[in-house]
């Protein structure tokens, strides 16, 4: 089958949750189906991106965004109604592209990633899938409680537009999925049954722990421009670290990860290693000892805590991060905490009880490896096309 699957960034590096998902899917779905890649970008995509995206592709075509276009169509999208990310990620010199690219192709079915892409796809013949991923009117909605009150308009406004925007397309398409129960469950459709849950994976190969050495006592990973990983990483340093210091005054923490913002490098000191980008995070999971992800914000299932589980670290998150886990049981294949007090003990119990930590990093590993596969969910994805 010729498969169009039209993106709102280019799946390389995979240094966020839609280019890591994006660019494993199609890895797995070129084995059956004849991949054709559109993917929007306001830069010049490196070579070597290229190259890792070719022996899995029969064509790729870009779609250049400059700044100009991104901020006169976030503007028109103000006045039309749509979510402003929708207008930042629009073109029409992208879509008249696109329906080139699809002119030629004939694809006999479409894959949309995030309701960004929607503008580009909805008058395109065919079979069409949407995967919302995750359902960004909730994710918005949760930043308005913790954002600066002149943000806080802003954050409700796109909430409410994204809401009625996930409810407007969703007629567009003749399949949809998603990434979790939770976040099906928070759709603002009423068909929600015909929402196709398709799960994350793990590169097992990538992600495994050699016996490396550990210098790290606490990592925690991900996009750090990104709103719920800025705001957990100064939840670590500035509400979790002093309590952990007086017993532990040694520790070590590690903020890995691309785009560190301006309040994330700001949390750098004797006791905390900001990186920046990073060729592997897989080597500093390997290199520490417990991954911390007090999550307060966004949706979705995080990426970050499969890896880190598939590199048998025990983790300890939240119940906003811990949730989407479907099947995996609290304070027994990872550990579920809410204050700074509960990761403190949480935290401290794993540092001082050697058959404690193992027992923990066992069974989330034991977790991850009976139930995230990119094989295994990309498998139930092509049933959907």
């Amino acid at each position: 089958m010729k498969l169009l699957v039209v993106l709102s960034r280019f799946p390389y590096p995979l240094e966020k949750g839609d280019k890591l998902r994006a660019y494993h899917q199609i890895r797995v779905l070129s084995r059956q189906h004849d991949i054709y890649l559109f993917a929007l970008s306001d830069k010049e995509v490196s070579a070597s991106s290229m190259e890792a995206l070719k022996p899995f592709c029969k064509e790729i075509r870009m779609g250049r965004i400059c700044w100009w276009t991104k901020l006169t169509n976030s503007l028109l999208a103000f006045f039309k109604g749509w979510p402003i990310q929708c207008g930042y990620f629009y073109s029409r010199e992208a879509k008249r592209a696109l329906r080139q690219f699809a002119a030629e192709v004939k694809p006999d079915a479409i894959y949309a990633q995030l309701v960004r892409t929607v503008p580009y796809v909805q008058d395109l013949e065919g079979e069409k899938t949407i995967d919302y991923q995750d359902v960004f009117s909730q994710g918005m909605l949760r930043r308005v409680e913790r954002a600066p009150f002149w943000k806080k308009p802003f954050f409700k406004m796109e909430s409410r537009r994204l809401q009625r925007y996930e409810a407007k397309v969703f007629p567009y398409f003749q399949h949809h999925t998603i990434i979790t129960e939770v976040d099906r469950d928070l759709m603002p459709v009423k068909e929600k049954d015909k929402i196709s849950i398709v799960g994350n994976g793990v590169d097992f190969e990538h992600y495994r722990y050699d016996g490396q050495e550990k210098i790290y006592d606490l990592i925690f990973a991900g996009n750090m421009s990104y709103a719920p990983n800025v705001d957990a990483a100064e939840f670590i340093v500035q509400q979790i670290l002093p309590r952990l210091l007086p017993q532990f005054p040694n520790l070590r923490l590690v903020l890995c990860g691309a785009n560190p913002a301006p309040r994330v490098r700001a949390l750098q000191g004797p006791n905390v290693t900001v990186t920046g980008w990073v060729e592997s995070i897989a080597e500093y999971y390997a290199q520490s000892r417990i991954f911390i992800a007090p999550m307060r914000l966004g949706t979705g299932l995080q990426n970050k805590l499969l890896e880190s589980m598939a590199t048998q670290l025990p983790c300890v998150t939240s119940s906003l991060a811990g949730k989407p886990l479907k099947g995996a049981v609290p304070q027994q294949d990872l550990l579920i905490c809410s204050t700074p007090d509960d990761y403190t003990i949480a935290v401290t119990r794993l540092l001082t009880d050697s058959t404690y930590y193992q027992q923990i990093a066992s069974n989330g590993y034991r977790y991850v490896k009976e139930n995230y596969s990119w094989e295994a969910m990309t498998g139930v994805l092509s049933c959907e096309l």
